[in-house]
C-alpha cells in the first residue's frame, strides 16, 4: 500500500461529469483487485463489516452476480433484493423499500431499474436523510450504465498496456460501437467514457436505432450505414437488439439487421488488421454478430470483460466506501 489517490464521489450515477483523474483512478484500483483475484486466496478483507445492497428491480444475471461476488471478494455483507418477492408486490413504494435496507445497515446499495433517474432518486434521498449510504448505479432505464462502460474502458487499456491501464491509452484509436443504440444506457455511458479518452468515437445504426441527437453526445460520429464505421477501426463494440425495450416495430427483420449491420468475419476485412470484438452481453448470436466471431478468442474479448467487470465493480465498491485519501491495495 505504497500509493495513494484522492476520490471524493459519494454516488456514481453517471459518467457524464467523471474527470480523467477519476477515470485513471477506478482504472489503477481495479488493475490492483485484479492482482487479488489472480491469487489462490481471491479475498480481502477492504470491506468487511460493511453492508453492500444489491436492489435490482430489474432481471440481470452478468451485473447483478458481478456485483455480488466483487462485494464478497472485498469481505463485505450482501442482501439481495428480488421483486417478485418483496412488498413491492403489497404496494411499498420504491423509496420506502431504499429506507429499508438503510435501517438494516446498508453502507452502500448498487441499484438497477427499468426507469432512469431512480438510482439518483435513491441517493438523493439518502442524502437528505444524512444517511451517509454511498449509491452505484447498475444500469437505469435509458439513462446510463456506469460499470458496464468502465469494465469496457479496464478491459480495452489493459490490452494496450496490462501493466498500468490509463485513459490516454486509447487517445486516437478509432472505436466503432454498433447496435441498438437508441435503447443502449452502456452506449450511453461508452460515449462519456471513450469521449474522454480521446478516441475516435463513430455510431452506427439504422436511423431507427440511432437519432441524430446522439451527435449531440461527446465527440463522436453518426453512421447510418455499417461499413464507413468499420473502416480502419481498431475495436468494434457491438450492442444487444433490445427488443423488450422496443416499443414499435423499428427493423424489419433480424435477418436484414444482420445483413446490413451485423458483425461478420467478412466485414472485418474492413478494420485494424488487429481489430477486437466487445459485447455487454447477452449477445443474440447471428444477429448483432456471428457465433464463429463469438468463439475465437484472438477476435473476442467478451470473456475478458466479464472478468474485467469483477475487478472494477471492486473497485467501485471500495472507493464509494473509502473516500478521500483511499490506499490501493
Amino acid at each position: 500500500m505504497t500509493e495513494t489517490t484522492t476520490w471524493t464521489r459519494h454516488h456514481v450515477l453517471s459518467l457524464a461529469d467523471f474527470s480523467p483523474r477519476e477515470y485513471d483512478t477506478v482504472l489503477q484500483t481495479a488493475a490492483s483487485f485484479r492482482e487479488v483475484l489472480s491469487r489462490r486466496t481471491k479475498k480481502v478483507p477492504a470491506l468487511q463489516g460493511q453492508v453492500v445492497a444489491n436492489l435490482f428491480f430489474e432481471p440481470s444475471t452478468r451485473t447483478r452476480s458481478s456485483f455480488e461476488l466483487a462485494a464478497k471478494r472485498l469481505s463485505s455483507d450482501t442482501l439481495n433484493f428480488a421483486p417478485g418477492t418483496s412488498s413491492l408486490t403489497k404496494g411499498e413504494t420504491i423509496l420506502d423499500t431504499a429506507k429499508t435496507y438503510w435501517a438494516m445497515g446498508a453502507n452502500i446499495m448498487v441499484i438497477r431499474h427499468r426507469q432512469s433517474g431512480v438510482p439518483g432518486a435513491i441517493a438523493q434521498a439518502m442524502d437528505h436523510l444524512q444517511a451517509g449510504v454511498k449509491v452505484l448505479n447498475a444500469g437505469d432505464g435509458l439513462h446510463e450504465h456506469p460499470s458496464q462502460a468502465l469494465l469496457d474502458l479496464f478491459t480495452l487499456c489493459s490490452l494496450i498496456d496490462f501493466e498500468a491501464p490509463r485513459l490516454h491509452c486509447l487517445a486516437g484509436k478509432k472505436i466503432a460501437i454498433v447496435g441498438d443504440i437508441l435503447h443502449s444506457r452502456v452506449a450511453r455511458s461508452n460515449i462519456w467514457s471513450l469521449s474522454a479518452a480521446g478516441a475516435d468515437v463513430h455510431l452506427a445504426a439504422p436511423p431507427t436505432l440511432l437519432p441524430s441527437l446522439f451527435a449531440e453526445m461527446g465527440q463522436v460520429t453518426l453512421h447510418w450505414e455499417l461499413a464507413p464505421a468499420l473502416q480502419g477501426a481498431d475495436f468494434i463494440m457491438a450492442l444487444r437488439l433490445q427488443k423488450e425495450r422496443m416499443t414499435q416495430n423499428l427493423l424489419p427483420s433480424l435477418r436484414e439487421y444482420h445483413q446490413q449491420f451485423g458483425i461478420t468475419r467478412d466485414r472485418l476485412q474492413l478494420c485494424h488488421p488487429d481489430v477486437k470484438i466487445l459485447h455487454p452481453g447477452p449477445v443474440n448470436r447471428g444477429v448483432e454478430l456471428s457465433s464463429d466471431l463469438m468463439d475465437d478468442p484472438r477476435l473476442s474479448l467478451i470473456n475478458q470483460q466479464v472478468t474485467s467487470g469483477v475487478a472494477i465493480r471492486m473497485a467501485l465498491l471500495y472507493l464509494l466506501a473509502f473516500p478521500t485519501g483511499s490506499p490501493v491495495l
